[in-house]
């Protein structure tokens, strides 16, 4: 011990042994640092990098100015196989050309998210989105014969149903000049995942302002604008001087409302040895939480409503926004192009006639060119427009070194508009996904819900719904876009938005399609 100023007394030991702890720690992250630092060193690398800062100073704060930085990134690094940037002392490889996103996800290793995923973790926990490792194989080894054909097509009676919720709301705008559809369809995908998800209807589409709906979308913005700004990574300093306040506020809301609607439907969900036998004339509409709630793993253990939850809240929030992008985007690139808007009415006048009939699973099948419609909106607009994988143990691609905990960020957005493989890849054209125009094309080459081990486990249920509600949308009105492409300015958060949304003019179909 030794004696201080005033009596006091000091343990020399401990203070030693903190000095220590700190010193060591620092020359480990310092030489983590350097490690990658140096081996990543020829990889082509955006002017104005600073050690430790990077070239965080260098991004716009505004999403939709930083979705535009990362245009022009891809624009400037276009023949180099990729480049690399770094945000604070994280390195992020960039990759957008088929035969490097190949390397990176066609490739067992590389299977956890990055970093930046962390920050939904208080929101949807370590769900089948953001876990790694033996969690996801075997959560997803779990949960995908919950998304077979056959449970999905379901499905199609909820979609049918908030599907003509919708054209009843857009029965109200025909004739009426330019409107924002953005939110009508938004809120009728929310309507479906809420039902199909979570077997509880909200009524989001008569009820805009109820609070469930609002937080949804808070809590999306407040995520996407903390993964902007690295001096808002750190916990204490986001609380103290960031929306961590209301961060909280908005995920009790949200945890809240999932958290009741579970206990609720457990409660009255019956048991494996009774659920094969529904009363006479009734017929139980199951949703993806009653499956969760059946749900065992290869010992026979049931999910914990921990892991109910981060599922449930996980489809919440990936399986409503992603598909009204999609829609959102296809309306606009059809009411922008009147003759491939004839073609998909044309064709939906050969499976529907005149009748007033719900979509089925067999009308899925033969909306082939609404399909390739869909397809190409989502080559131009991808809903997921970036998405970022942490490299598990060194690598090379394309002859250069990716160190271990290095991250590497695919930018769909780029990646769909190689001109090799989509000559003048700003023009919408369907027909490039007729299957005579997609042989030969690499598999790589377009990923709209990513691809290989790690592919969306709800990619299906997407395409019926888009099919569902595009569908029954354009059987009763012609569509005419009121913007220029110039004008859409897509802004880059979680998912691809139009900065002003999409605003159309709709006209009700009084004959059908010649």
């Amino acid at each position: 011990m030794a004696l201080l100023p005033g009596g006091s007394t000091i343990p020399l030991l401990g203070v030693g042994v903190l000095v220590a702890f700190l010193a060591y720690a620092t020359c480990k992250l310092l030489g983590g640092y350097l490690h990658k630092w140096f081996a990543m060193k020829p990889i082509p690398e955006l002017g104005g990098t600073y050690p430790f800062i990077g070239n965080a100073l260098q991004f716009k704060t505004s999403a939709g100015d930083f979705f535009r930085q990362i245009e022009d990134f891809t624009r400037e690094f276009y023949s180099a196989p990729l480049f690399k940037l770094w945000i604070g002392p994280v390195p992020f490889v960039i990759l957008f050309h088929a035969d490097t996103v190949e390397t990176l996800l066609n490739n067992s290793i590389h299977l956890d998210k990055s970093s930046s995923y962390d920050f939904l973790h208080p929101w949807l926990g370590t769900g089948l989105l953001t876990s790694t490792g033996n969690k996801w194989r075997q959560r997803r080894k779990m949960l995908t014969p919950t998304f077979h054909f056959s449970i999905l097509a379901d499905f199609l009676e909820v979609m049918n149903e908030q599907a003509e919720v919708l054209v009843e709301k857009l029965d109200a705008k025909a004739g009426r000049g330019p409107f924002n559809c953005f939110s009508y369809v938004t809120l009728c995908a929310l309507d479906i995942i809420c039902e199909t998800a979570m077997g509880k209807k909200i009524y989001a589409q008569s009820n805009a302002d109820s609070e469930y709906v609002e937080c949804v979308y808070k809590m999306s913005d407040i995520i996407s604008r903390r993964q902007r700004k690295p001096w808002m990574w750190p916990n204490f300093v986001y609380h103290l001087f960031g929306e961590g306040r209301e961060h909280d506020k908005t995920l009790g809301i949200l945890h809240s409302f999932t958290n009741e609607v579970i206990r609720d439907r457990a409660e009255k969900t019956p048991s494996p040895e009774s659920d094969g036998a529904p009363e006479r004339g009734t017929r139980k509409r199951r949703a993806f939480l009653d499956m969760l709630l059946g749900t065992t793993d290869e010992n026979g253990n049931r999910m914990s409503h921990q892991d109910i939850q981060e599922e449930v809240d996980t489809f919440m929030f990936r399986g409503h926004d992603t598909t009204a992008a999609a829609m959102n985007w296809a309306l606009h690139l059809l009411g922008s192009h009147p003759e491939a808007l004839r073609k998909v009415q044309q064709e939906l006048q050969e499976v529907f006639g005149s009748s007033e009939r719900p979509v089925t699973t067999e009308d899925l099948k033969r909306l082939r060119y609404l399909g390739c419609v869909i397809k190409e909106a989502l080559r131009l607009f991808p809903s997921v427009p970036f998405f970022a994988r942490t490299i598990c143990e060194d690598c090379h691609i394309k002859g250069f070194k990716i160190p271990k905990g290095a991250s590497a960020v695919i930018v769909t957005y780029a990646l769909h508009r190689d001109p090799r493989y989509f000559p003048e890849p700003e023009e919408f054209r369907p027909e490039r996904f007729l299957p005579e125009n997609s042989a030969g094309r690499p598999p790589y080459a377009y990923v709209p819900f990513s691809a290989g081990l790690r592919n969306c486990i709800g990619q299906r249920f997407a395409q019926m719904e888009e099919k569902v509600v595009l569908a029954s949308v354009l059987r009763k009105f012609d569509v005419e876009a009121c913007q220029r492409r110039e004008e859409l300015r897509p802004v880059g958060e979680l998912i691809l938005r139009p900065e002003k949304g999409i605003w159309i003019k709709l006209e009700k179909r009084t004959t059908s399609a010649d």
